[in-house]
């Protein structure tokens, strides 16, 4: 499939530089990579999760994280491609909950006293344009009940920040598709279609299924690279080839171009 010449989809919203640590590219880097394939609009979606740093004392620290702090002096627009930033939130347990909603701050960056206490994962949202719920360490699931991780999902998604569910496909974990899918599109929130997810083995196997059901449920899908170094933003061959094998209708691709994105923004009250 030639990239340019078939492309449907001219956003690429979950992404990584590299603040993620186990990412090679600066954000300028990844810009001109998105502008270089024609994209009209990216996203950085670093992870935000114990995999940036250990805990001190048995707690998180808020300047391990303060990346995601100082989100307004990006451009909006940037080598002519606009520019979204957020982070890919890990599921922590099986209520659903989001990393660092648990880990409250009492301190100002600088070292002052917090007027008022809030959370990490406050703080860290408040800067975000939207989030992608995602879940890496599974151990918290290790035995958990089809229907468990079902309601693990659908609760992530209720959290107001929260925009799309990230890879489902890849975990393994078991779940009931049409529960989470329909609970996404009733929502008006997005299911991950994750290029990195098919280039990996059984990938096309674990990833289809919820793609299918996608479209003849209606839920909106953002196709993303989740690359972790610019040479592999814009790429989604493997997507656009499995979109191709199940005539995926069009209109449901939510990142198809900067325009359909930011309707699914506004549909999810971001």
């Amino acid at each position: 499939m030639t990239r340019n010449a078939d492309r449907r989809i001219l956003c690429d919203t979950h992404t990584h530089t590299l603040f993620s640590r186990h990412s090679y590219s600066t954000v300028e880097e990844c810009v001109r990579a998105a502008a270089k394939q024609g994209l009209e609009l990216y996203g950085a979606t670093d992870h935000y999760s114990s995999m940036l740093y250990p805990e001190h004392n048995g707690q998180h620290d808020v300047r391990d994280f303060q990346f995601f702090m100082n989100y307004d002096v990006w451009p909006r627009e940037w080598h002519g491609v606009q520019v979204m930033h957020g982070c890919e939130a890990d599921i922590v347990d099986l209520e659903g909950h989001l990393f660092g909603y648990d880990v409250p701050v009492t301190h100002t960056l600088g070292g002052d006293v917090r007027w008022k206490e809030t959370t990490l994962k406050e703080t860290v949202f408040r800067q975000c344009d939207y989030v992608v719920a995602s879940v890496h360490g599974k151990d918290f699931a290790k035995d958990a009940s089809t229907a468990q991780v079902t309601e693990m999902y659908i609760r992530a998604l209720d959290d107001p920040k929260v925009l799309m569910l990230g890879h489902i496909g890849r975990t393994g974990l078991p779940i009931d598709v049409d529960a989470v899918v329909t609970a996404a599109r009733d929502r008006h929130k997005l299911i991950e279609i994750n290029e990195t997810s098919l280039q990996r083995s059984g990938g096309l196997t674990r990833c289809k299924p919820i793609a299918e059901r996608c479209a003849e449920l209606g839920c909106p899908v953002a196709v993303n690279s989740d690359a972790h170094i610019a040479t592999d933003i814009g790429r989604f061959d493997l997507s656009l080839m499995l979109f191709a094998l199940l005539d995926f209708p069009e209109e449901l691709i939510a990142n198809r171009n900067a325009a359909s994105f930011r309707e699914a923004l506004a549909a999810a009250g971001l």
